[in-house]
Formats: C-alpha cells, sequence, structure tokens
C-alpha cells in the first residue's frame, strides 16, 4: 500500500480560486474547514488488475464523510465541489496512481459546466494527471431538479474527454429517465441491490435485466458493495467484472492499495 504524508497547504484549497460566469468562484473566502481523502480500489476480477480508485471524502485525520459533508451548504457547495476535484487529483498524483481515478461531484454545485470544467483541467495539467484516465461520477440519490440540465452537464464532462459514471444506480431519483436521457460510461448498481443477491430471486433478476439494458446499451456495469464470495460470483456468472466492495480492499487513507493485497482470485468454473 502506497502511503503519502498531508502537508499544511493540503488543507487550504483553492483560496485563489476565480474565474468569470459562476456565483461561486468570486468569492476568495477559505472553506473553514479541511478534508482530505480515501481511496478505494474498483477491480477488474477477470484481469486480475485494478480498473480504477474512487477518492472519498474523509476528515482531516481520517474520520468519516459525515464529518465533512455535515459542514456543506449552499453557500459553500461549489468551493467544496471545487476544491474535492483538486485536491483529489494532486493527491492521486503525488501517490503515483496509474490507473483511472473516479471523483465524485454534486451536480447541484455545477452553475456553467464549461466554467466549472476549467478548475479540473488545470488540476489535471499542474499535475500531470491524463483527462481520460478521470471518471467523475455522481450519485443517482442526489436530487437534481433539472433533469433535461443534469443531462447536459454530464454530456459537457464527455466532450472534454472525461468518463462519466451514474452511481448508486437504482436507489435514487432518477433511474431509468436519467439513462434514457443521457448514456454514461458507467453504472454503479447500488449495494443494496447487489447485497445478498446470491440468495436473493427478486434481486437477480432486478440485476439481470439492469445489466442487459447496460449492455445493449454499451455501458459498463460495476457491482458496488461487494462483501461475499456468493455476491462475486453472481456478477461474474451475468458477466458482470468490474466490483468494488470490502471483499476487495477497504478505504485506504491517503494511500492506494496494490494489487498484491487484494484477494483477485476468479473462482474455478466446472
Amino acid at each position: 500500500m502506497i502511503h503519502i504524508q498531508p502537508a499544511p497547504s493540503d488543507f487550504l484549497p483553492l483560496d485563489d480560486l476565480a474565474g468569470d460566469g459562476c456565483p461561486g468562484c468570486s468569492k476568495p473566502e477559505r472553506l473553514g474547514f479541511q478534508f482530505d481523502f480515501a481511496y478505494q480500489a474498483i477491480v477488474d476480477v477477470a484481469r486480475g488488475t485494478a480498473y480504477a480508485h474512487e477518492a472519498l471524502v474523509r476528515g482531516p485525520a481520517g474520520e468519516g464523510a459525515p464529518s465533512v459533508l455535515g459542514q456543506v451548504n449552499e453557500h459553500n457547495r461549489y468551493r467544496f465541489d471545487q476544491a474535492c476535484r483538486v485536491k483529489a487529483i494532486k493527491t492521486a498524483a503525488q501517490l503515483g496512481l496509474q490507473e483511472r481515478l473516479s471523483i465524485n461531484f454534486l451536480p447541484n454545485a455545477v452553475y456553467k459546466p464549461e466554467v466549472c470544467i476549467r478548475t479540473t483541467l488545470e488540476a489535471a495539467r499542474t499535475h500531470s494527471f491524463p483527462t481520460d484516465r478521470i471518471i467523475f461520477e455522481v450519485t443517482e440519490g442526489e436530487k437534481v431538479e433539472d433533469g433535461p440540465w443534469f443531462a447536459t452537464i454530464l454530456r459537457e464532462y464527455k466532450r472534454y474527454g472525461f468518463l462519466t459514471a451514474i452511481d448508486d444506480f437504482g436507489a435514487g431519483y432518477a433511474g431509468l429517465t436519467l439513462l434514457a436521457d443521457f448514456t454514461p460510461d458507467i453504472i454503479k448498481l447500488d449495494m443494496a441491490l447487489v447485497r445478498g443477491v446470491d440468495a436473493s430471486r427478486s434481486r437477480q433478476a432486478i440485476a439481470r435485466g439492469m445489466v442487459r439494458v447496460c449492455q445493449e446499451m454499451g455501458v459498463l456495469v460495476i457491482a458496488e458493495g461487494v462483501e461475499t464470495a456468493g455476491e462475486r460470483d453472481f456478477f461474474l456468472d451475468e458477466g458482470v467484472t468490474l466490483m468494488q466492495g470490502y471483499f476487495f480492499a477497504r478505504p485506504a487513507f491517503r494511500a492506494i492499495t496494490t494489487a498484491a493485497s487484494v484477494p483477485w482470485a476468479v473462482p474455478a468454473r466446472g
């Protein structure tokens, strides 16, 4: 596992963030709180490699995400969203990440996508992190007031060469309607659907249906929250090889989990 130690400046994100066209860009004040990241591997079980690492918000000493997200409000949401992108990219570059980097973003914090993306592009350039290895993922549980506008935001990200993902698919507000309006690169099946799927006929039927739709649309599927061999085996049998969960690797605070520490073995098929 590769670790880095935080520098004091790491906790002062985006003090010089300024731009045109976004209400949040012109406010120079600091966020007023500190945060950091843990990174969790998304594995390609068939290849025995990491497909990507998701950046998960943590407190400055590794505290859980609620300790940070509870301080985000309508006044600092934009700056927090932008600060997360910059810090996730910077830390991933410092860790020497060679796989894709998955960054969560807040769609309700985006005013003009083409302007908000500039910060990400600049961070990628500064830290020599290829933009085609950056995935922007949004949780389906994030309530979006304007579905078509949300689809427009995601299309803009794709236009700039970023990969796009919908997290917690099947759990929130958008569902299949969003999938009809916009075709992401990746769908992450909600862990509530994954949990115990090998022992639940109803979950199996729903999961198979979602996987088939995504396969027909050319969308990659990630089974999220895999915790048992049975859950892994069910999705392998359905042709899903990208997975994430404690069965493979827990989030590592300011660190990248190496392949040597992950149980990659694919079970033998009789």
